[in-house]
């Protein structure tokens, strides 16, 4: 079922064209052959995938069978509206997002649709890795708690123990824990994990259910965390997991949400009403 399971893949740009062009053309080789692309580009003056280099990728990708939106998203109302706004143009049973700046092996997609589909949970996460890092061996922040069961709804909230897990997906510590570990080929391992950021797979319809990004409007437009909300929310009620190998890599360029005050989950509730306990 693997391979004829649709995924559309999400991808919010704004301000990187060369690093959106690296992007796309990481998916041209993609095992798992059954998805589409939206891009929605929020840059300032043209948009990022108005140039030469990107139509080239996108003919590729178009000609390999997989339908491309590039889309414009203005006036900017923050990420959470960008994602919001990305979610509402999918069709498919899965949505895959994917920063503008991450690399991913070939196997990924696969690899996270597998594991969407055998444990039914809301999200399974690539936590991308700093190779610049890669030397840069931290064995205080490569603790891992590992899911020797099916993935199971759970709360995580910060200032918790479970929110210091966030720790593992910093610099390459991800690189170091699956090196010693010596998967097998296609052996994956499934572990918990506070969020992901970069390429994280949800099922389409559990984070529509949980409200998606919609919580946008009660945000200012300069805001971040708005991932790790919509993560934890669907966590509380479908579960949701971090995979080994991850097969996600930063490019490591400099943000471009420079303002980081309002942090979506610390300043709004993370219990929907679904879920909240009276």
């Amino acid at each position: 079922m693997t391979a004829s399971a649709r995924v559309d893949v999400l991808i919010p740009t704004r301000n990187r064209r060369t690093a959106l062009a690296a992007t796309l053309a990481a998916l041209i080789g993609q095992s798992h052959r059954a998805f589409d692309v939206v891009v929605s580009d929020q840059s300032d003056g043209e948009a990022g995938y108005e140039g030469g280099e990107i139509a080239s990728i996108v003919r590729l990708l178009e000609a390999r069978g997989h339908r491309v939106s590039l889309l414009r998203n203005l006036p900017r109302r923050g990420l959470a509206q960008q994602r919001q706004f990305l979610l509402d143009q999918a069709h498919a049973p899965y949505v895959l997002f994917i920063d503008d700046d991450v690399l991913l092996e070939p196997e990924v997609i696969e690899r996270l649709v597998g594991v969407l589909q055998s444990e039914r949970c809301g999200f399974v996460g690539s936590a991308v890795i700093g190779l610049s890092y890669r030397d840069d061996v931290r064995p205080h922040q490569q603790s891992i708690e590992f899911w020797d069961g099916p993935v199971r709804p759970e709360q995580v909230r910060p200032g918790t123990p479970q929110w210091q897990r966030h720790v593992l997906h910093n610099a390459a510590n991800l690189w170091h824990v699956q090196r010693e570990l010596a998967l097998a080929p296609g052996e994956t391992r499934l572990y918990k994990l506070a969020w992901a950021g970069g390429c994280v797979m949800y099922d389409t319809a559990k984070l529509r259910e949980v409200g998606g990004f919609g919580f946008w409007t009660e945000l200012p437009d300069e805001h971040c965390g708005e991932d790790v909300l919509a993560q934890l929310r669907v966590m509380d009620r479908y579960g949701g997991c971090g995979v080994l190998p991850s097969g996600a890599y930063h490019q490591e360029l400099p943000t471009t949400v420079p303002q980081r005050e309002v942090d979506a989950p610390k300043v709004l509730e993370i219990e929907t009403p679904a879920v909240r306990v009276a």
